[in-house]
Formats: structure tokens, C-alpha cells, sequence
């Protein structure tokens, strides 16, 4: 492998990748001020004159509610542009690595969704990631389309754990959605999970990758809560209030039950994924280091 293109490379995925994939190849990281998503030309341009032997794709829209009252921009950044990565990595036969999510689910069933079950997004968001998914699947490019879930990191980009931390020093009572199921994932696992895969030869196709273990909002605040006071964060929340999910309307529906199957990912590294506690726990120095 001579060089490995990774887009995205200043949000909180991507900051993780920079780092694992120096491991098994000289990385090229480029951020929106040179690869905008939604102008193709850009990425085409990037691509011709860095040549990779693998396109890491950790550039998306993830503004889940947003997307509602902005679909079209959804759908630029996270279904055309994953068709244009798709061709211009097939002209250099190169393998595109995309990242997907839990949402392309409905949340009806009550036990972890496989890579082969049926997709059926209940918002604007899941159906602009499944588009960029299909694209990427109907071409014949070399692919591994990475679905996860409840993404966190230290990063700089806002996520639930960093938006808890910040209500917990300003509140004594927080109220999180208790009637949501799904399973935290620390980016740090999951860029030690993709760079592991591209190191060795595994086929191409769709693979889950989660932290193992499932929990609700509410369980993760609560976890959140209980390890970073152990680490002397100044909170002040006393209270965490489980509410269900009619009482915290918000613009995009949720599925109910969003866990992934990772057997499939297991069976090829021969490991299960860490416990998203145990992860939780691994992260949260990193905040207080920051």
C-alpha cells in the first residue's frame, strides 16, 4: 500500500484516523478547504493529483435533525458525493472505505441488525447515508462500507458525551431519553478496527462496527456522569431523569432499537469489540487533557 487518501481528516473520526493509518501507510489528510463535498470537481481534482491506493471517506453530514429541513444538502455530501468517490476510485483501482450508520434502520426489530437485513430509514439523514451506501455498492469499486452507531470522540466536533459534560456543570437535573436503544462507539475503537482491516486481506462488502454492549441514552448519560466525576470533572448535576421519547420532540425521528450485529467484523479480526464502558473510560482522560 503506498498511499492512503482520508477525507475528513480535522472531524473527530478523522483526527483518530490521521493517527492509526500512519501505521500501514503514508496518509494524505484533506479537510473541506480543499475537498467540498458538494463540489464534485473538487473531488475529482484531489484524487487525480494524489493518486491513492485507498480513499478513506470520513467526511459526512451528520446534523440528524438539521437534515430534515435540508435534505438536499444531506444528500449531496452523503449520497452524490459517495458515487463520485466510487468512480474515481475504480478509475485508479483504488479501495473506498465509507462510513454508514445504524440509522438506514427502522428501529422495529428487538435484536441487532445484521449487514443483510432489510434498510428502511425513518428520516432524512438515513436516507441520504443509504443513497450514498447504494451508490456505492451498485458500482463495481473495491469497498468496505464500515455501519456504526452513536459515534463519540475527543475531538473538537460536538457530540452526546461532550454535550452531556457541558449540561452537567450547568445543571443540577438532566432529563435524556430513556426508550432508545443502541450502542455507544468511541472513535478511537473504530479507527483501530478500520486500519486493522485494511492492513490484511479480508473481502469487500458491508461490515457493523459498534463498541460492544447496548445501553439508552439515559444508561450512557448516567455512565458519562459516574466516570467523569471519578476523573474530577467540576459537574453539578445531581439528578439524571429518564424521560421517554414523545416528551423530547425533536424535528427527525429516531429508530426505537438501533444495536448492529458485529459478529461479521468478529469472525474476520478474531476479537469482539471492547464494552462502550470500558471505552467511555479510555476516552474521557483525553477530555481532561484537552
Amino acid at each position: 500500500m503506498k498511499r492512503i487518501l482520508l477525507l475528513g481528516a480535522n472531524g473527530q473520526l478523522g483526527q483518530e484516523l490521521s493517527q492509526t493509518l500512519t501505521s500501514i501507510a503514508p496518509v494524505v489528510g484533506v479537510g473541506r478547504e480543499r475537498v467540498d463535498l458538494t463540489q464534485p470537481d473538487t473531488i475529482r481534482r484531489a484524487i487525480a493529483e494524489i493518486k491513492p491506493d485507498v480513499i478513506v471517506n470520513a467526511a459526512a453530514y451528520t446534523t440528524v435533525d438539521k437534515a430534515e429541513s435540508e435534505p438536499e444538502l444531506a444528500i449531496a455530501i452523503n449520497g452524490k458525493a459517495p458515487a463520485i468517490l466510487a468512480r474515481s476510485a475504480l478509475e485508479l483501482n483504488a479501495i473506498l472505505v465509507h462510513f454508514s450508520t445504524d440509522y438506514v434502520f427502522d428501529g422495529k426489530r428487538n435484536q441487532p441488525y445484521l449487514e443483510t437485513e432489510k434498510t428502511n430509514p425513518v428520516n432524512a439523514y438515513g436516507e441520504s447515508k443509504l443513497m450514498g451506501d447504494l451508490a456505492i455498492q451498485q458500482s463495481d469499486v473495491n469497498h468496505i462500507i464500515m455501519r456504526t452507531a452513536w459515534v463519540y470522540g475527543a475531538g473538537r466536533t460536538g457530540n452526546f458525551v461532550k454535550t452531556m459534560l457541558r449540561l452537567g456543570t450547568e445543571r443540577e437535573e438532566v432529563r435524556v431519553v430513556c426508550d432508545q436503544i443502541g450502542s455507544p462507539t468511541w472513535t478511537g475503537d473504530l479507527a483501530k478496527t478500520v486500519t486493522s482491516i485494511l492492513s490484511q486481506t479480508i473481502p469487500i462488502g458491508i461490515y457493523n462496527y459498534t463498541n460492544s454492549g447496548v445501553a439508552s441514552w439515559y444508561d450512557f448519560a448516567v455512565a458519562i456522569f459516574e466516570e467523569a466525576k471519578q476523573l474530577g470533572f467540576p459537574l453539578k448535576v445531581r439528578r439524571v431523569v429518564p424521560i421517554r421519547t414523545e416528551q423530547y420532540p425533536t424535528p427527525a425521528k429516531r429508530p426505537t432499537y438501533s444495536v448492529l450485529s458485529t459478529s461479521k467484523v468478529s469472525e474476520v479480526l478474531g476479537t469482539h469489540p471492547p464494552h462502550w464502558r470500558v471505552a467511555l473510560r479510555q476516552m474521557l482522560p483525553q477530555l481532561v487533557k484537552s
